[in-house]
């Protein structure tokens, strides 16, 4: 049986975006985040992060930061809310820093999704996914997902660039929180407007 899915982006989608984020003793859930991932959990959604990590091929962090940072993304989110990331993805190359035949992982390169798909048994139809930069919403379009862009992170900045490119989100929502409220109206079948 395939299940709708919750594509996430993780830094300024979920908690908050410091630059290269490597000590989990740092990680601060954006408000509303865990309120927002037990709806959807609730709800039915599989709950997948897709994130760039280019820190890794610039040298800048390890593999097993970015490791240490997601697991206590999910510590956080089990503790105080009772839900957590059903899996965490993540590009760990750079243009400048890898080669193209390295990549095809890096958004708004669809690799990621593509891996997701062969993990998990994915309706592609009611997948939604959630991000906070131009590459988030161009993925979601080359992967045939529904976009949201939230405008906490780099989403207020993003969506100028978004229009220039006819790539828009399918909605935009302040956070984390009012895309999962938007999410659980369309399943109901309420208007969003």
């Amino acid at each position: 049986m395939s299940l709708p899915v919750i594509f996430l982006d993780r830094d300024g989608t979920i908690n908050y975006d410091p630059g290269y984020l490597k000590n989990p003793n740092d990680v601060k859930l954006i408000e509303g985040t865990g309120e927002a991932l037990k709806l959807l959990k609730n709800a039915g959604y599989l709950l997948l992060v897709v994130s760039n990590q280019s820190g890794i091929a610039r040298g800048l962090i390890s593999d097993d930061q970015v490791k240490a940072v997601n697991d206590r993304i999910n510590e956080l989110l089990e503790r105080f809310f009772s839900v957590k990331i059903d899996h965490f993805y993540y590009c760990p190359h750079h243009e400048l820093f890898s080669s193209s035949e390295d990549c095809d992982c890096r958004k708004p390169a669809t690799g990621l999704f593509t891996k997701a798909m062969k993990d998990y048994e994915i309706d592609l139809a009611n997948s939604f996914m959630i991000g906070d930069s131009q590459a988030d919403i161009i993925a979601a379009h080359n992967f045939g997902l529904t976009p949201i862009m939230v405008s906490t992170g780099n989403g207020r900045e993003h969506i100028s660039g978004l229009h220039d490119q006819n790539k828009m989100p399918k909605f935009t929502c302040l956070n984390l929180y009012e895309s999962a409220k938007l999410i659980i109206k369309l399943k109901s079948g309420v208007s969003a407007c």
